[in-house]
């Protein structure tokens, strides 16, 4: 006769340890805590150090009590599986008055206080949009809170691999003091990705600082770097060449029309990295520089560029006009470019056929987003040349701005548009089309 007397084993307990982990990679802090409860074995895959290897942190300038509850649990599971983080994001939300940013620092100097001492694991780390330019940081604080970071990236030089510090807004001189300390052990720093895009106060003309040229000779692996065209010189070209034209393959550059961009860079300095660095690419991002004298001083042809966005935003400018960029300048990167993206203004001019022009004497461009005043038809002309092979896109966003309130008879134009080519969007294409009214 079969003994009924001790209790079957539920099929969760012969879940093996890896499943069980990946259980536990979906839940957050509260279920996980919870879960240990149940049993040993769970309670033991609670400590499996896979399970905090990424770890995001925001601070919540005006927090609800749930919010500062998720906070708590968040900073405490932090300080209590440190030792297993790799990569950590740091988010500071709405920051609204200097006793929260005090909060902050406090909070700040006890975390990678903890974490410099506990951790040899960690390879990322993203600190973004701090903005120490702004009233609410005191002086006293913001030296504080630099001064500890840099501390924090003086002990992690060894093994961070990647940082971001996109946003932070600071002075030249902390700001090398910020990228000095990945150096300060050896003099020498083999990060690979860093972002430094707004890292410093607007206004600042960074190309000329002796001091920063110093500061970015000690990076020897670069093979991502996000930045400001107010930092590009041609000492700067050199340095990358000199240093990490080994590794270097991407140079994001951000263009503002608040940074100083009227510098005289040699189209040699970039022909020289381009040569000792064969895998480079660089993406341009303008905001607001839309002149064309202004866009022909920085979009020289010797740069091997992959990538250019052009945003006026809402703003509309009597005095520049699109066309030459489209038919002199953009021109140049026809073996080149693949993602294009322009959102214009440009009420005072149609850009069609210089547009569609630009498109397919580019072979390599994947990507398209247009937001700008153009014809319904520009749409199936694009579209009938891509049917016919003349141009590769594979990603086609555009926004048709029109002074019309009522933008009913161009919405059927482009339904009608859609079928017509149906067959071929729905297989070859990620394809957004709408218009939007401009009054």
């Amino acid at each position: 006769m079969e003994d009924d007397s001790e209790p079957k084993q539920n099929s969760w307990g012969y879940l093996p340890d890896v499943c069980l982990r990946h259980v536990f990679h979906w839940l957050d802090d509260r279920d996980r805590s919870r879960a240990a409860l149940v049993c040993k074995k769970w309670s033991c895959a609670m400590y499996s150090g896979s399970l905090w290897r990424c770890r995001t942190i925001t601070f919540y300038g005006q927090p609800s009590r749930a919010r500062t509850l998720e906070f708590q649990s968040a900073l405490w599971y932090t300080k209590k599986f440190g030792k297993y983080l790799k990569h950590l994001e740091i988010k500071l939300s709405n920051p609204y008055n200097t006793p929260f940013i005090k909060k902050f620092q406090v909070i700040m100097r006890g975390l990678l206080s903890h974490l410099g001492k506990c951790n040899s694991h960690l390879v990322s780390l993203s600190i973004k949009y701090l903005e120490l330019d702004c009233l609410i940081w005191k002086n006293v604080v913001r030296a504080q809170f630099i001064k500890n970071l840099a501390a924090f990236l003086k002990r992690m030089s060894n093994q961070l691999d990647y940082l971001n510090l996109k946003g932070a807004r600071i002075t030249l001189e902390e700001g090398c003091e910020l990228l000095n300390s990945l150096s300060s052990l050896t003099n020498r720093s083999f990060i690979s990705e860093i972002n430094i895009e707004d890292f410093f106060s607007l206004h600042l003309s960074v190309y000329s600082s002796a001091l920063f040229h110093q500061t970015m000779s000690k990076f020897h692996s670069l093979a991502i770097l996000t930045f400001n065209y107010n930092c590009i010189s041609d000492e700067l070209l050199n340095i990358l060449r000199e240093h990490s034209s080994h590794s270097l393959c991407t140079l994001n550059i951000k263009c503002h029309i608040h940074d100083p961009h009227g510098q005289v860079v040699s189209g040699m300095s970039w022909a020289n990295l381009a040569k000792r660095a064969p895998k480079l690419n660089v993406n341009f991002f303008f905001e607001r520089v839309m002149k064309h004298d202004h866009l022909a001083r920085i979009l020289l042809v010797e740069i091997p560029v992959r990538s250019i966005s052009l945003r006026s935003c809402y703003f509309s400018d009597p005095d520049w006009t699109m066309r030459p960029t489209l038919t002199n300048l953009l021109p140049a990167y026809w073996h080149g470019l693949q993602k294009l993206t322009l959102e214009l203004n440009n009420d005072h001019e149609l850009l069609d056929n210089e547009l569609l022009q630009l498109i397919l004497s580019c072979k390599r461009l994947l990507f398209l987003k247009v937001w700008a005043f153009l014809s319904v038809s520009f749409m199936e002309r694009l579209l009938q040349n891509r049917a016919e092979r003349k141009c590769i896109l594979t990603t086609i966003k555009v926004r048709i701005y029109t002074a019309q309130d009522d933008s009913t008879e161009e919405e059927q134009l482009l339904a009608d548009i859609y079928r017509k080519f149906k067959y071929l969007i729905d297989s070859e294409l990620n394809y957004f089309v709408i218009t939007y009214p401009m009054v």
